[in-house]
């Protein structure tokens, strides 16, 4: 790929100018209204994520009739295959992935960040090597803009480092501030354009005074969308909300607050009583393309033997087409079988289930019941699971760190 990307017309406006806007508050939890170019987001919103410009085992009309209004993309990917120019060539993201709606694009920071020994780091950028075939390649804050506009990304976002974790206050503290300079960078590199945004990506481990010192720098340079990411990378749920709880009311209220690669269902729900508006994770996918059902009362393994006579359907309140149109008994065939037709159901399902449970938090936000009604969902799923703690699906033993974005 060429050392550089050529910036296509501004486009006309094809929108709304971007912003988001409030319709209920419940406690510190929101419900709006994201308005892009490429149409409106009902907050809180789940975000699939179609890191190579698919939504893994499911067309796009599929992802559509879940519910899903917006998704993801990655630059670390799509820069290494198809290419950047080639998408841009060909009408931009979202005619190449019948995507219409709008889209958010990962810049690469974290998957760049993920390949150790294959990648080196400066002041100015990272020079790695591309997990595919060995290729060298450069990113930079200016180059990550240039490529995510050139893919006609709706919501573009800040080159940063995901900081590792564990590691010690002072790679925590050096790490941030250099994303923050990057984020000024990225900022300066972006174009404007009517109903299209960026976001600033508040970075700072678990230490709440660096989140705060993230914070108030992105704020200075002053983004249309605010994330906080850095988390979910192993530290643990009860110290992920200890970081929200301290860094979440420092946003900006009138700007959409997004929350990256989370996360379980539980991470959803505490999540958006905290004022989150936007979380993504490959979870509801990966899980479904290993026979693992998220339902009402926890999750299945359709793998399962107890499943092979079950006539009943794999959530009866569930409206996706596995439990509409087959049995528990004939995907845990299908599974057994190694048909493909069994990932793309159950990954069908699993994101109907995302996009339900998030439809289910915005009403009740609305209706200023918000913590009666994840008290409800909690107990439903514990009584599922006989009490046990639920489940987590997360990456299988053995994985490749790129793997969580699949």
């Amino acid at each position: 790929m060429s050392q550089d990307v050529c910036r296509p017309a501004v486009p006309a406006s094809s929108g709304d100018a971007f912003g988001w806007e409030s319709v209920a508050q419940d406690g510190a939890a929101r419900a709006g209204v994201m308005r892009t170019a490429h149409g409106p987001v009902a907050t809180p919103v789940f975000m699939p994520v179609g890191t190579a410009g698919t939504v893994k085992a499911m067309a796009a009309d599929t992802v559509r009739s879940t519910g899903a209004t917006i998704v993801l993309g990655n630059t670390y990917h799509l820069m290494l295959r198809p290419g950047a120019e080639r998408v841009q060539a060909l009408g931009g993201l979202h005619p190449f992935m019948d995507w219409p709606g709008p889209i958010l694009t990962d810049s690469g920071g974290f998957q760049v960040m993920s390949l150790g020994a294959l990648r080196t780091l400066d002041a100015d950028g990272v020079t790695f090597r591309s997990h595919l075939d060995g290729s060298r390649h450069r990113l930079t804050p200016e180059r990550s803009i240039r490529i995510q506009h050139a893919l006609d990304a709706t919501i573009t976002m800040a080159f940063d480092e995901c900081t590792p974790y564990p590691a010690t206050p002072e790679q925590v503290a050096a790490s941030m501030r250099l994303s923050m300079r990057w984020a000024e960078r990225s900022r300066q590199a972006f174009v404007a354009r009517r109903g299209y945004a960026m976001f600033g990506i508040v970075q700072g481990g678990t230490d709440a005074g660096l989140r705060a010192e993230s914070v108030a720098a992105l704020r200075e340079i002053g983004f249309e969308g605010y994330a906080v990411g850095g988390l979910a990378v192993g530290e643990g749920q009860a110290e992920m909300l200890r970081v929200l709880d301290a860094t979440v009311p420092l946003l900006p209220a009138d700007r959409p607050r997004y929350l990256m690669g989370v996360g379980t269902p539980d991470d959803l729900v505490a999540g958006v009583a905290r004022g989150i508006d936007m979380f993504d994770c490959v979870m509801p996918t990966r899980a479904g393309r290993t026979a693992r059902a998220y339902t009402a009362r926890g999750v299945l393994n359709l793998r399962n033997a107890r499943h092979a006579g079950d006539p009943g359907p794999v959530d009866a309140a569930c409206g996706c087409t596995a439990c509409r149109r087959h049995s528990r008994a004939y995907l845990h065939h299908l599974f057994r079988a190694g048909e493909m037709l069994g990932p793309m159901l159950l990954s069908e399902h699993n994101i109907r289930y995302y996009q339900d449970l998030m439809r289910g938090l915005r009403e009740a936000i609305v209706r200023g019941e918000l913590a009666a009604h994840s008290a409800h969902v909690r107990a439903v799923w514990q009584e599922g699971q006989g009490s046990a703690p639920l489940p987590e699906v997360g990456d299988p033993p053995g994985a490749a760190p790129l793997d969580r974005h699949t």
